[in-house]
């Protein structure tokens, strides 16, 4: 596989400090390194961002993810090794990256286990969080950045 052309970040001024400076908010306003890099890789799982995948995988591997929740991540509902707190983060990424799929985008169920875990700023360092991997997955997506890259 080869890039269609360089990362568009690369290419617009100013464009890869904004998003980096959006992408590292969420772990300044508290969140954790390992739920960020964990909500992280399932949306990258579920917009197909082979770069991201790659990344993020190794990033929880950095934080010692154990092989059990990396391998299962994706199947995180039937997994038994993620939290209740991670499993309402996970729940909101799923429903914010396919916001297109229903007529309520992220269903009031969904919403409100997250609200259970998580206060208003984290929620909202969540929220940046799952949003900026989506714009990270469609630039790389749609111009064909190659898995391993970036080192992580």
């Amino acid at each position: 596989m080869q890039a269609r052309m360089k990362h568009p970040a690369m290419v617009v001024p100013g464009a890869m400090q904004a998003l980096l400076a959006l992408s590292e908010s969420s772990t300044k306003a508290g969140l954790p390194k390992k739920l960020v890099a964990l909500v992280h890789l399932r949306v990258s799982q579920i917009n197909g961002c082979s770069l991201c995948v790659a990344m993020h995988a190794a990033d929880l591997k950095k934080e010692n993810e154990t092989e059990e929740r990396l391998w299962t991540v994706a199947a995180w509902r039937e997994a038994p090794w993620f939290t209740d707190a991670e499993r309402a983060a996970l729940a909101l990424a799923e429903e914010v990256t396919r916001i297109a799929d229903r007529s309520d985008a992220v269903p009031d169920d969904v919403w409100a286990d997250a609200t259970r875990h998580y206060d208003e700023r984290s929620l909202s360092a969540l929220l940046l969080a799952i949003s900026t991997i989506n714009v990270w997955n469609r630039l790389n997506a749609a111009t064909r950045q190659v898995a391993g890259s970036i080192k992580a």
